[in-house]
């Protein structure tokens, strides 16, 4: 994954990543304010040996001092044991065991020095202060009067002295509320970018042209947005000239054109991995904007399974492409004329029993020919790749395939194995089609977010163009 990969997944998944930012706020804020309030409070002693022998006061010094330095490591762990902790419950009262209060309890010594720090934590301040103070004078007597107490009625040569008391604090420890809160902020960030990588990589659909790239290395031909009324109104170029998705068609129309540069029949046929992708109302506005341009056009419905062309065009399907293939009607009498542009219609007729046949046939190919004589354009709407061979039978005889991917619907494999049967039998991929795009966030497509010039009456443009003559238009499209 590259940079941009990354870009856009933050960009495409930032409610989730807010969202996890907001409950690991949640979380510590109510963990903070749930949890009881702890005060520490620290008392500090001073360990020192002295000698017995006046005469000897500065060797002995020295000697003591280094007695004590080695000594005090060991005094450390005294602070904590039960005969320190012993007396101190029982002469403050308090209803507890050692070990309990010696969890409490912590004591250390800053290196190369003879002091003790006795630290004590509870959820009462003055409690906490008494404790610490009982400690130190407690373990002062352990230590000086049993620990340290010599043979007979000599004194200890080992004092522990007392030198900060501890003081009532005046604040809190914790619950840190304000780190407590930061760390919940950068736990849910983490984890939210976590699950926002997980999810993308655990995403196998197509979202947007990085994935088509992935995929295949042929050229994307265009974007489709998705249109929640697409079943209301499937025909937009027509239906409403105006509107920014009809405007993607007409990009698509314009790429479309120049695909085919080198010659060749202008013929394709339109369709998609596994069904549901948008192919039928695709190729439908696709045929139609090409007719804008003054193009002959004829449109056949090459679904002879699950026909739906014409249905969206409006006109009536009994009788179509089945019937010439079987030899039962002449192509002049099943083509029909859509609109008031050069567009022709060639519905599918009755079901077959045997499509992939028929599909496949001299009779096809022989129609196709004609066809490709005589019209500018021929487009094959056809079935999906990966349920039956219809679309591969047909490609084999037409200028290539167009395949039609559904954002946030087809997957990537799926795609990936209708390419690869393409490739299988030597057809032509032309480009591919995304449709149902979304129209915000990092995977919405460029083409068909603005409309220009949308003050043109398109009522206006067709006259104009039904008036140009003929030798003009054959111009136009040799220049194409």
């Amino acid at each position: 994954m590259e940079l941009r990969d990354y870009i856009r997944i933050l960009h495409k998944n930032w409610m989730l990543i807010v969202a996890c930012v907001l409950v690991g706020v949640a979380v510590a804020a109510a963990y903070s304010m749930m949890t009881s309030s702890k005060y520490q409070t620290t008392t500090q002693l001073y360990v020192s040996v002295q000698g017995g022998d006046a005469a000897g006061t500065t060797v002995d010094l020295v000697q003591g001092t280094s007695f004590a330095r080695q000594a005090v490591t060991s005094y450390v762990d005294v602070v904590d044991t039960a005969i320190v902790l012993d007396r101190v419950i029982e002469e403050l009262g308090l209803n507890t065991s050692a070990s309990q209060l010696a969890s409490h309890v912590s004591a250390d010594t800053p290196i190369n020095t003879v002091l003790i720090n006795v630290t004590v934590t509870d959820t009462d301040p003055k409690t906490a202060a008494k404790i610490a103070n009982k400690i130190g004078e407690v373990f002062a007597d352990v230590v000086v009067n049993k620990l340290e107490k010599p043979a007979g009625d000599a004194p200890s040569l080992v004092r522990i002295a007392t030198i900060q008391p501890a003081a009532v604090p005046a604040a809190p420890v914790s619950p840190n509320v304000r780190m407590n809160i930061v760390l919940g902020l950068l736990i849910g960030l983490v984890g939210g970018v976590g699950i926002a990588v997980l999810r993308s990589i655990l995403d196998t659909r197509i979202h947007s042209q990085h994935d088509i790239e992935q995929v295949t290395d042929k050229p994307l031909l265009g974007g489709i947005a998705l249109d929640p009324d697409a079943k209301k109104r499937p025909l937009v170029v027509h239906a409403d000239p105006r509107n920014p998705r009809a405007e993607s068609f007409r990009s698509l129309r314009t790429n479309l054109q120049f695909v085919n540069v080198e010659g060749g029949p202008r013929s394709f046929v339109v369709t998609s991995s596994i069904p549901g992708e948008g192919k039928s109302t695709t190729t439908a506005n696709l045929a139609i904007s090409l007719a804008e341009t003054g193009a002959k056009v004829v449109l056949i419905d090459g679904d002879l399974r699950l026909p739906k062309i014409s249905e969206y065009m409006g006109i009536e399907g009994a009788v179509g492409l089945t019937d010439v293939l079987i030899g039962r009607a002449e192509i002049g009498d099943v083509l029909q004329k859509w609109g008031r542009r050069k567009l022709y219609v060639l519905p599918s007729g009755q079901v077959p029993p045997n499509p992939s046949e028929l599909l496949g046939s001299a009779a096809m190919a022989r129609l196709l020919k004609t066809l490709t004589e005589t019209f500018d354009y021929v487009l094959i709407d056809a079935p999906p790749l990966l349920l039956v061979t219809d679309a591969a039978v047909v490609s084999k005889l037409t200028g290539g395939a167009i395949m039609v991917a559904a954002s946030g619907r087809t997957k990537r494999q799926e795609l990936a194995n209708a390419v690869r049967t393409l490739e299988g039998i030597g057809s032509k991929l032309v480009g591919v089609i995304v449709t149902m795009l979304p129209t915000r966030g990092p995977d919405s497509y460029a083409y068909g977010q603005y409309s220009y010039g949308t003050t043109t009456d398109p009522e206006r443009l067709l006259d104009e163009e039904e008036r140009q003559s003929p030798s003009r238009r054959r111009l136009g499209r040799a220049a194409t």
